[in-house]
């Protein structure tokens, strides 16, 4: 068993993180095995559904911290950059249609990929933040773009800046999930799922290919300022201190330097 496993019934292919015991936590080897099975399933024949999810207790609780970390020097953070933007753009281009189905944490980068498929199934329990603000950085993997396409540029600044923790109601009524699942999680996906393959489900990639296509040159300038931008917020003061109280479980004392 690797970082990301793949699992594929018919005509739905299952992509699961599996990093269990960091809450599915994005480290650079997650994050490049994760493209690699994305790249492959796009490429297959015979697929309409692709679900992605987390096992264990969480959907993805963000970027690893210790990868942050241990990516001191600039080339070894724009290449985890450079392959977070080819993931995201590879994961909301696939020419199949593509749901999230979120158990537990999605936050940060884990969020971003959720927001970056078709449709978000969530459990009733679930918490989603966009909780970059915490560690004095942006939101990345297009997060962006997806949250502005979702609820427009002044709800997604005030969502970016508090970065607070929403329930799955609260997420449901800013419209960045689609769905909470009214019981067991896996019953209300494959009630999903089997309406989906029950549909003309290649009138519903055209559709999705049609508008991904013209959008994919925004979400491509967004990535890349979304990668400028957090390599100069590396280097801020308020992210050390984010960080160092990351670590030392404490509230950060931030100075806006």
């Amino acid at each position: 068993m690797g970082k990301v496993n793949l699992s594929v019934n018919d005509r739905v292919a299952t992509v699961e993180l599996n990093r269990p015991d960091s809450l599915n936590a994005l480290d650079v080897e997650m994050l490049k095995e994760l493209l690699s099975v994305l790249k492959d399933v796009s490429n297959s024949d015979g697929i309409d559904i692709v679900v992605l999810l987390g096992k264990g207790r969480a959907f993805s609780s963000g970027g690893d911290i210790k990868t942050m970390m241990a990516a001191e020097n600039e080339s070894d953070f724009y290449q985890v950059m450079d392959c977070i933007n080819e993931l995201v753009v590879t994961l909301y281009s696939m020419p199949m249609l593509t749901i999230s189905a979120v158990r537990g944490a999605a936050a940060g980068l884990g969020l971003s990929l959720a927001l970056a498929t078709d449709y978000i199934i969530a459990d009733s329990a679930s918490k989603l933040a966009m909780n970059f603000i915490g560690i004095g950085l942006i939101p990345d993997g297009g997060a962006h773009f997806f949250l502005e396409n979702r609820i427009g540029e002044d709800k997604a600044k005030q969502l970016i800046w508090e970065g607070k923790i929403l329930s799955a109601e609260e997420a449901f009524s800013k419209n960045i999930i689609h769905e909470i699942a009214a019981g067991e999680l896996e019953e209300a996906l494959d009630v999903k799922i089997n309406k989906w393959l029950s549909s003309p489900v290649q009138a519903m990639i055209k559709t999705k290919k049609i508008l991904s296509d013209k959008n994919r040159p925004l979400l491509l300038k967004v990535l890349e300022l979304e990668k400028l931008g957090q390599a100069k917020m590396r280097e801020t003061q308020d992210h050390k201190e984010g960080i160092q109280a990351f670590i030392e479980k404490r509230k950060p004392v931030f100075q806006g330097k």
